[in-house]
């Protein structure tokens, strides 16, 4: 017994001895109480929501949340352990992965955090793999993303090394590969998991044993672009790409009023209006949480921007295409905002004030909303709009 239990017993034993006054005081006292909670509540501020911090089309990263990072997922704990699993394994897909890659992750998962988004841990440990800031695996937040923590188990980050800087890792026993990237004071932990999260996996509808790339690389097949439906598993995931104008692509007019462009896209302007309304609402498949970029990319035909953030394709647009705080664009055009984060955002405009974007009425989802609801729900700042020009497209 050290000396702060006897201080817990000492004052547990006074408070015995209080009871009876304090019961009397607490209860006027708490009615004023209550009564002041009521005053600040109508005179607080409501609280306002926060854009996506990131808002990519490529690399480690994308993720991160609308809401409070901080917060664990809600929910029974098998609860969260199929919807984190089904997340590691989305970004595995994305990756080009194969299903031995989600298998391993699983397992250093579970090991490390029972395959829950916990906000605490060893030290400064936090997250699905209890990665540390003070090891450079990312801030805080970013860490507490599990699509962006699983993207740092896979590709490493920081100059830690991920699964895919692990020699023959697709042939090594699976716990000696998750060892290999978590350098735990424990090693021989991570195989006991095998078991259990195949069967997890499952119950989540995973395919371990799908196959894949072992170096995260997109075969060609996968690389190509798609007309169909975006799909949750394979959202616009570009590396370093020569641009391209495909010429399968629609040479159409594009103009401001006053100049006017050609340009080239898989699809045409009237075309990619339409599949952003088919995308959007009712329709909207949960799975474009802070991918504004890459869903704008796919309303105009192509896989790939080309291009990591979407504050950056503003500046990859030739300046005498820039509109800078116009407010009138044409139906297909690209409109910016700055988020007060490093990526910004980027939405299509589709005609009279709405636009069509990601995580604005619900986190992952496309919906039709108003033009200036990134400044009124996220407080940004309205960059300006460029036609819908690609010049990274692939």
């Amino acid at each position: 017994m050290d000396e702060r239990d006897v201080a817990q017993i000492a004052m547990k034993a006074s408070g015995v001895a209080r009871t009876g006054l304090m019961l009397k005081v607490g209860l006027v006292g708490g009615v004023l109480f209550l009564v002041a909670l009521l005053l600040l509540g109508a005179l607080a501020p409501a609280p306002s929501a926060k854009a996506a911090t990131t808002c990519e089309d490529t690399g480690p990263g994308t993720g991160i949340t609308v809401a409070d990072l901080n917060t664990p997922a809600t929910g029974s704990v098998h609860a969260q352990q199929l919807a984190n699993a089904k997340i590691i394994d989305k970004v595995a897909k994305k990756l080009h992965l194969p299903g031995r890659a989600t298998l391993i992750a699983l397992m250093t998962a579970m090991q490390e955090s029972t395959l829950q988004n916990l906000n605490y841990g060893h030290g400064d440990s936090i997250g699905l793999f209890q990665q540390q800031p003070s090891s450079k695996w990312g801030t805080r937040d970013q860490i507490m993303d599990p699509a962006f923590a699983t993207e740092s188990f896979f590709q490493g980050r920081g100059g830690n090394e991920g699964l895919l800087n692990i020699p023959n890792w697709q042939t090594l026993p699976p716990g000696d590969v998750a060892q290999k990237v978590q350098k735990s004071a424990y090693p021989d932990l991570y195989a006991g998991h095998e078991t259990t999260v195949r069967k997890l996996a499952k119950e989540a509808g995973i395919d371990l044993g799908r196959a894949g790339s072992s170096t995260g690389t997109p075969t060609t097949a996968a690389a190509q672009p798609t007309d169909g439906a975006a799909s949750g598993d394979t959202p616009s995931n570009c590396g370093t790409r020569t641009p391209t104008d495909p010429t399968s692509g629609k040479a159409e007019k594009f103009s401001d009023g006053k100049a006017s462009w050609t340009l080239i896209n898989p699809r045409s302007t009237n075309d990619a209006l339409a599949w952003a309304r088919a995308h959007a609402g009712a329709n909207s498949t949960n799975s474009w949480h802070a991918l504004c970029l890459a869903f704008v990319a796919q309303v105009y035909g192509w896989s790939q921007s080309g291009v990591q953030y979407a504050i950056d394709h503003y500046k990859a647009v030739p300046p005498e295409m820039r509109h800078d705080k116009d407010r009138n664009p044409p139906p297909g055009a690209l409109l910016y905002w700055d988020t007060h984060h490093r990526a910004g955002h980027i939405a299509v405009y589709l005609g009279n004030g709405q636009i069509a974007s990601n995580d604005i009425k619900r986190n992952g989802y496309i919906d039709i909303v108003s033009a200036d609801a990134p400044e009124k729900l996220w407080r940004a700042t309205y960059v300006g709009w460029t036609p819908p020009y690609f010049p990274k497209g692939s």
